[in-house]
């Protein structure tokens, strides 16, 4: 039976994405740090759509997470098709707003767990016919934005690592895509701790956790490489490209300031 993994998945748009391959017949593997929740979810999954679902409830900013959940996954002989990179948080205000171990937990977790889980993961991916990497990155990769700086750091990371591994790939059974959200109705305005401007705008052009996964499975399903869901996002990543940075990020700040 294959299997597909989705981390932090149990809200938002993890728990959606899981949601939606539940709907294709898969089975799921799903991995958050709040066991209860997890527990919650595949419960729900399991007797909705008839699917076997298994959770590890692991914190990934502490060390050796991200090698214990791979070694969970071989040990359990789960024939693994699909890996979902979702996990990951942000951190509003500027630099010195949090402390060095703060930021450096929120790098790992964003950063190096999604390369540490290709790395381990992709020799169980490669025994498939053929098998899928989704990583979750944000409209916030295209450019600096003052205000959410080390988070939209982290996701241009992701970006271009989802670009470049897909390209060493190409010739093998693995496809990679990467979806970029912009703002989603999940608890990120909250966890981050954006200021006011921020939350009001974001309120204005939210999606849904559910139309972001739907893109974001159709999307991995067809091949793409790079999505951008919504079309005041798509317009967004288009300014990126034509407007001169520094007016980007001028205005960045203005939004996002403390």
């Amino acid at each position: 039976m294959s299997y597909a993994l989705v981390t932090g998945a149990s809200k938002g748009i993890g728990k959606s994405i899981a949601t939606e391959l539940a709907k294709r017949g898969y089975n799921l593997l799903l991995t958050a740090r709040s066991e209860d929740l997890l527990k919650e979810v595949c419960n729900s999954l399991q007797a909705t759509h008839g699917i076997a679902c298994s959770y590890l409830a692991l914190d990934f900013a502490e060390p050796n997470a991200a090698r214990q959940l791979a070694d969970w996954v071989a040990g359990n002989n789960f024939q693994l098709e699909v890996l979902v990179n979702n996990a990951g948080y942000g951190l509003s205000g500027n630099l010195e707003a949090h402390s060095l171990e703060e930021n450096i937990a929120m790098m790992k977790v964003n950063m190096e767990v999604p390369v540490s889980l290709c790395r381990f993961l992709l020799p169980l991916l490669q025994k498939q016919p053929k098998s899928y990497i989704l990583n979750i990155a944000s409209s916030a990769a295209y450019q600096s934005v003052p205000g959410l700086n080390v988070y939209a750091a982290t996701k241009a990371f992701i970006l271009s690592f989802s670009r470049g591994l897909r390209q060493e790939l190409k010739n093998k059974n693995v496809v990679v895509s990467c979806i970029c959200p912009g703002a989603t109705d999940t608890n990120f305005v909250n966890q981050a701790a954006l200021g006011e401007k921020a939350r009001k705008l974001a309120d204005k052009v939210n999606m849904s956790a559910e139309d972001v996964a739907a893109i974001a499975v159709k999307g991995m399903f067809n091949g793409k490489a790079e999505m951008v869901p919504g079309f005041i996002n798509k317009i967004g990543v288009l300014l990126t490209w034509l407007l001169p940075k520094s007016i980007l990020e001028k205005g960045a700040m203005r939004i996002y300031e403390p």
